[in-house]
């Protein structure tokens, strides 16, 4: 049974975006008191997985999505993915802000997966 493109697409960008945001942010919770020349070499290190994962991912989609539909599940994804990161990793509050943001990004998807 052969994976729907969507399925194989969203998935491998939700698990690169894990990658990513570690990357990005995990470090100013795990390497505040180190400098920043190391906090940057551990990113770049865990963010080496989230390239691994983000290329196929776009080269799989690319063969049926658009560039732009591509960008924007990647930004749906990448919301989906921080904010329980930031709340539940970076203990973060909930903001209203979060949800007027998926809103808004609900208007991107409708436009660019029109059709």
């Amino acid at each position: 049974m052969q994976i729907p493109v969507f399925v194989q697409t969203a998935g491998l960008l939700i698990l690169s975006n894990v990658f990513m945001t570690i990357a990005w942010y995990g470090h100013l919770k795990n390497l505040s008191s180190k400098p920043w020349w190391i906090a940057a070499l551990i990113s770049w290190s865990i963010a080496l997985f989230e390239y691994l994962l983000q290329v196929p991912a776009n080269r799989i989609g690319y063969t049926q999505f658009s560039l732009a539909q591509l960008k924007i599940m990647q930004e749906v994804i990448t919301l989906g993915v921080f904010v329980p990161f930031a709340m539940l990793y970076m203990n973060q509050p909930f903001k209203l802000d979060y949800v007027w943001a998926a809103l808004c990004l609900v208007g991107a998807v409708y436009f660019i997966f029109r059709t």
